[in-house]
């Protein structure tokens, strides 16, 4: 089983491997009420996939924060005037009051202290402007596929790492954010190559041995033979919003 994860040597294969969740993109857009004008943080960008997409997209002004340099310097080579800025979520590089939308795609189960985090998107938020965290719920987890499907040791190591949604609800609260509210993006989908399976571009799949990982990608390969697997991808989206009534409570 692999150690500790290393996001400099894994920046590769995530830029080449990983893509952005349409359902996401679309509620970010229409839950976050995006237009040119706003101003968007993602926490935790990565090599830019959301930050990029929201930018070409809503032609809007993102700041992309992540701690992992190798991951920000192939943000960088997407272009398209998306600011970056090298930091962690729980001491964000921004000043107080300047955003519309602060967002995280698949992140919050790294971030080592989250009241921290939330504390600090509450800080850089503009008066009725939202947080969004978009993570995976218990059942999202055992849903997955092929992921768990095929390699059902990453349920128990994702149970384990992933918060429970109603903890993120009450740490969200507990930041002064109010109306909190939770929705589901899911997507199903022809997955037709391993590709990102046989370079563990998951995190999961380097937290479990290397003979799980192998039996699992010799079914999946194996079954990919017969034509493409009926793929299934799935998130829980919790939204809270800086009500201007509490602005003075920060």
């Amino acid at each position: 089983m692999a150690g500790a994860l290393d996001y400099e040597r894994l920046a590769v294969d995530y830029a080449a491997n990983r893509r952005i969740h349409p359902g996401v993109i679309a509620a970010l857009i229409a839950e976050g009420d995006l237009g040119r004008t706003s101003r968007v943080l993602e926490v935790g960008c990565g090599t830019g996939n959301y930050a990029a997409a929201l930018a070409e997209t809503v032609r809007c002004a993102v700041t992309g924060v992540e701690p992992s340099g190798a991951m920000l310097a192939l943000a960088a080579e997407r272009g398209g005037g998306i600011v970056l800025r090298q930091g962690r979520a729980e001491a964000l590089p921004c000043a107080a009051g300047v955003f519309d939308l602060v967002f995280s795609v698949d992140v919050i189960h790294h971030v080592a202290d989250r009241a921290a985090f939330y504390r600090e998107a509450f800080r850089v938020l503009a008066a009725g402007g939202r947080v969004c965290t978009a993570t995976d719920s218990a059942d999202d987890i055992r849903r997955r596929v092929p992921l768990s499907s095929h390699f059902p040791e990453t349920v128990t190591v994702e149970l384990e790492r992933y918060p429970a949604i109603e903890t993120l609800r009450t740490e969200i609260a507990a930041a002064g954010f109010d109306d909190i509210a939770e929705a589901k993006a899911e997507i199903a989908y022809p997955l037709t190559a391993a590709d990102g399976y046989r370079a563990r571009a998951y995190s999961s799949l380097h937290l479990i041995d290397d003979v799980a990982w192998r039996r699992g990608m010799h079914r999946l390969e194996a079954e990919l033979t017969a034509g493409p697997i009926a793929a299934l991808s799935l998130y829980t989206l919790l939204w809270g919003e800086k009500r201007p009534s509490s602005f003075g409570s920060e």
